[in-house]
């Protein structure tokens, strides 16, 4: 009898393995020096192979729609100014072990406790300055040392509350920090949408793989700016420099997601000694900034005198200790890139230790030995701005391998290291470690930066399990710069166990107290008042152009009087008759677009959906639509869809004050336009067709006609279109929403010693309804009507006035 030979089954290889190459002598996430694959990442691969492709491929595109529909952008600059770019998510994330996570944090809380010491010592005794430790020129020299804040204790009894650090791994798998920011760290709102973009992808595999959540690090953060409020009346908000920045949608992300405020430089105010943000109800204090400029922004009075998004005399309210920033302002000083030079010393100075995680090795060449050291390995050095706050491969312009120099530029750069090398740096040509990439259906290695955020919290830090991943389209490392073309990849912090469910909502066991809405800040009404009436104006003017555009197409004659005498309506508004899609139409639903994006945490992704599908509709047929029929369809479909975006924010909008701006700002501009139309064709001598227009404009035909089936003359059609208070057309309509929206605006005092009352712009509108609704059809002239079109744009300058002056 033959005996029986065990056959052990052999392991299954993941096909998307095939052909990954990690590249010689560089480290790999997915595989060890050994050629194996490592913990976690097999795991992922057979999950991806079981997908397959196709479905893979699907999975891929849910993600990017997700984050288009999201509206998820990156601002770069070049030499064309500057655009808005579609968020470039990797979709493969990177993984790292619970147990190399656990020494990340470790060396990193060391690291933010020693950057704490030493902008304390900085801006405090100086220290390390005094004993040698620090040279002198490179603080006093530095644009990052703010003279006007040394000295001034933070309130909060800290500088730094949230850090962000770049991390890259050496070729002996050792983590190196290849920078800290600590001036007003970005990336942290990205991280999240990676992590939602990426989950909708492969929410299954996450599961799986015991991924830690984030939200746990956001709301322990979010508690942490809400402990440093003193006063029970005052905020914690979110200063940025507006929606030019580069990361404005992050800023915007965040203040939605955590419940903050979001306020520019102009809404703030200091008022004896205290921050104060102009809303419509007055001046309300605010305890707590998370500020999201440079520091020397954000006091035009004592700091950079020609900034325009600061805020004067914030700095005299540091001194008084009333606000709280988050970072203290002087804290870029962190930034600076010589500054890692002196961490192994510094912390061998103020805690008797060496760097748990090393800096990538740098050499200061204001000093002469490291100066010589510079110059005699300089082809395998990267050499660039000793005050610079950005990488060594972010930064093509100003830092160079000493290699890859032309003669020329090689000989000009050994001199200025010779004749005065304080300005300048040597650094370690680093080579970072690889991660898969998703190509055409296979992997590929691509380098990567991994970015990670730590916040301060009662007990010390805390780091958000994941952070995200900038990782190359190119081997190239320059590339992986957002400015140049990098994408971002999630990061997952995987557990062998279970992870805590962490989120934002409150528990089963909290105490239920429902808040009072945050107080309106003056900027957001404006441009939500704004927005309302951009976006009238665009529905009257696409209603115009659907009624001319369908007689153009009835009428071979397009010199009939009624369409020279629409041409010559709607000239003056910039509207050309005769383009198919109008610049004037375009410039309202840009205008639209602008108030909008001002304001983009108060605004719903779906809110944010509907007016962008909106804007590329309009542009896009203005390039394919011909005049005539053609346009009538296209105003029809863009009529449907301006519908959509009001009715959307007509049903989900919180009825608060920012949504009665919303709502004043579309009835001011509905009145006008009604208001001026029937001055124009409701005239005696008013061309022929000139009613029925009116009408179809008004979109009150199947009213009229059941309404006046008798007599259809001009009378009946004033009386509906100026008089009738229940036609949500009418004139009368509007002045009567208007007055009740204007009493429940926050009053304000009427001047010096003048308590607060009825404000004169309700006193206005109530005069004005009540001359309307006295008035008969017969007695609305032209004159009489041009005037109700002037007092109605007249409310909207004492709104102005009275809260946005």
């Amino acid at each position: 009898m033959m005996s029986q030979v065990n056959k052990t089954k052999a392991p299954v290889i993941p096909s998307l393995l095939a052909g990954y190459k990690p590249l010689p002598g560089i480290a790999d996430e997915m595989i060890d020096p050994a050629g194996a694959v490592r913990p976690g990442w097999e795991t992922l691969l057979h999950a991806l192979d079981e997908i397959g492709p196709e479905k893979l491929a699907t999975r891929f595109a849910r993600a990017n729609q997700y984050l288009l529909d999201a509206g998820v952008f990156y601002r770069i600059y070049d030499e064309t100014g500057t655009q808005e770019r579609q968020w470039p998510l990797a979709h493969i994330p990177l993984l790292i072990n619970q147990e190399d996570w656990d020494t990340i944090t470790a060396g990193l809380t060391q690291r933010a406790d020693l950057l704490e010491d030493i902008v304390s010592d900085i801006y405090g005794e100086g220290k390390l300055v005094r004993d040698g430790v620090l040279p002198p020129d490179l603080i006093a020299s530095n644009p990052e040392f703010l003279h006007p804040v040394a000295g001034i204790k933070p309130a909060s009894g800290r500088f730094l509350h949230f850090c962000a650090f770049e991390l890259g791994r050496a070729p002996n798998g050792q983590w190196w920090v290849l920078g800290d920011r600590t001036q007003a760290p970005s990336g942290a709102g990205f991280a999240l949408e990676n992590r939602v973009a990426t989950t909708r992808a492969l929410s299954d595999i996450s599961a799986s793989m015991n991924v830690h959540r984030l939200a746990g690090f956001f709301k322990d953060f979010r508690d942490s700016m809400q402990s440093l409020v003193t006063d029970p009346q005052a905020r914690a908000a979110i200063l940025t420099p507006g929606p030019n920045n580069e990361t404005y949608f992050e800023h915007a992300y965040i203040a939605r997601y955590l419940g903050f405020m979001l306020l520019e430089g102009d809404d703030l105010t200091v008022a004896k000694g205290r921050v104060m943000v102009r809303t419509v109800s007055g001046l309300k204090p605010v305890d707590v900034l998370w500020r999201r400029m440079d520091g020397a922004y954000m006091d035009p009075l004592e700091l950079k005198s020609d900034s325009w998004i600061g805020t004067p005399g914030m700095v005299g309210a540091l001194r008084r200790r009333s606000v709280s920033l988050v970072n203290a302002i002087g804290s870029g000083i962190l930034e600076t890139r010589a500054l890692l030079a002196f961490l192994p010393a510094i912390s061998k100075a103020l805690h008797e230790r060496d760097l748990a995680l090393p800096s990538i090795a740098t050499w200061w060449c204001g000093q002469e030995k490291e100066r010589k050291h510079v110059m005699d390995r300089f082809d395998q050095m990267m050499v660039g701005p000793a005050l610079s706050t950005r990488l060594p491969f972010e930064d093509e312009q100003a830092t160079v391998l000493g290699s890859n120099l032309d003669p020329e530029a090689r000989s000009e750069l050994l001199a200025r290291l010779q004749n005065d090398g304080r300005g300048l740096v040597g650094q370690e040509a680093v080579k970072l470690s690889t991660t898969p990439v998703y190509v055409d259906g296979k992997l590929e290695p691509r380098p990567f930066v991994l970015r990670v955020f730590a916040a301060r919290h009662k007990d010390g830090w805390s780091f958000m399990p994941g952070g995200f991943a900038r990782v190359g389209f190119t081997l190239d490392t320059a590339a992986i710069a957002m400015q140049r073309g990098g994408q971002a990849a999630d990061v997952w912090i995987t557990s062998k166990g279970p992870v805590a469910k962490d989120t934002l909502l409150p528990r089963e066991d909290d105490v239920f107290q429902r808040n009072v809405p945050g107080t309106l800040p003056a900027r957001a009404a404006e441009n939500l008042l704004w927005m309302g009436r951009y976006i009238e104006r665009a529905e009257g003017t696409a209603r115009i152009l659907r009624a001319c555009h369908a007689r153009f197409a009835e009428a071979p004659n397009q010199e009939l009087p009624l369409l020279t005498e629409m041409r010559a309506y709607l000239k003056p508004l910039g509207v050309d008759l005769d383009q198919a899609v109008p610049k004037g139409l375009q410039r309202s639903i840009d205008g639209a677009m602008l108030s909008a994006g001002r304001i983009r945490d108060r605004f719903s992704p779906d809110g944010w959906l509907a007016l962008h599908d909106l804007s590329k509709t309009v542009h896009r047929f203005s390039d394919v639509v011909s005049p005539g029929d053609d346009t009538t369809r296209a105003m029809t479909i863009i009529l449907r869809k301006l519908a959509g975006f009001s009715g959307l924010v007509h049903e989900n909008m919180y009825r608060f004050t920012g949504w009665r701006f919303l709502e004043i700002g579309r009835r001011i501009e509905r009145g006008i336009q009604m208001a001026s139309m029937l001055a124009r064709l409701a005239r005696h001598d008013a061309a022929e067709g000139s009613l029925e227009m009116l009408l179809e404009i008004g979109d009150s035909v199947m009213t009229h006609r059941r309404q006046y089936s008798v007599y259809s003359g001009r009378i009946s059609i004033l009386d509906l279109l100026a008089l009738d208070p229940l036609n949500p057309r009418s004139i009368i309509f509007q002045l009567d929403a208007l007055k009740t929206e204007f009493s429940l605006l926050p009053t304000r005092e009427m001047g010096r010693n003048k308590p607060a009352g009825m404000q004169m712009f309700s006193k206005d509108v109530l005069r004005l309804h009540t001359q309307l609704a006295i008035s008969e059809p017969h007695e609305l002239t032209p004159e009489t009507l041009h005037k109700v079109a002037y007092d109605i744009g007249a409310l909207a300058d004492a709104i102005s006035e009275t809260y946005f002056a």
